[in-house]
């Protein structure tokens, strides 16, 4: 029986929380390889300008694992950017308001 990809990921049941990491590691991945692509520099060129071996930027474009913060950081740092926090409006719309706020207290 062949599977696809599709079918696999939904056999996985995986909980809308553990879909959104997913998504946002795929982002992450994506911006970095589109980045040092920008740059026109090889994973070995930018593995020389940021101090993290090639085959660990080779592991992280590929997405065999999860970046690592510390990775993440020193990787960006030379393409220009960096990381940052950044509220979501819409799941902050989307949580329960205070209880005293709903009551009217």
């Amino acid at each position: 029986m062949t599977t696809n990809w599709k079918d696999f990921r939904k056999n996985l049941n995986l909980t809308p929380e553990e879909e959104e990491i997913i998504n946002l590691e795929k982002s992450l991945i994506t911006a970095v390889v589109e980045a040092r692509e920008q740059s026109g520099l090889t994973q070995k060129q930018l593995s020389e300008l940021c101090g993290v071996k090639q085959p660990v930027i080779a592991r992280l474009e590929s997405a065999i694992h999860s970046p690592q913060i510390n990775s993440m950081i020193k990787i960006l740092k030379p393409l220009g950017y960096t990381l940052a926090i950044v509220k979501e409006e819409t799941r902050a719309s989307l949580r329960p308001r205070d209880s005293s706020a709903r009551s009217g207290i």
